[in-house]
């Protein structure tokens, strides 16, 4: 599987660390429910077809990507910056 980093360009997912489900939103610090933590934490689908998901190049620069493949096929639909520079990347600005 082929993932492309907004930084470093196409590279194998070997270089990239999966860092779990993209949609799913951390409770807020002051939130003192332990069974939403426990969801956060714990609690995930496991889809057959298209998933969004968060990337990190662990292997190259350590950026974040925001991952939609199928989880049947692992065909990658798309790869974004996510993060502090991810605006100035979808416009086109350098290193």
């Amino acid at each position: 599987m082929i993932l492309t980093c907004a930084w470093c360009g196409p590279r194998d997912a070997r270089e990239f660390t999966y860092k779990g489900d993209a949609k799913i939103a951390r409770p807020a610090m002051d939130n003192e429910s332990l069974e939403d933590h426990l969801a956060y934490v714990y609690d995930r689908d496991n889809p057959a077809g298209l998933h969004e998901e968060m990337w990190q190049h662990t292997g190259g620069c350590r950026a974040h990507v925001r991952v939609v493949r199928n989880t049947v096929t692992h065909e990658v639909i798309s790869c974004d910056p996510v993060g502090p520079w991810a605006e100035q990347l979808k416009k086109g600005a350098t290193k």
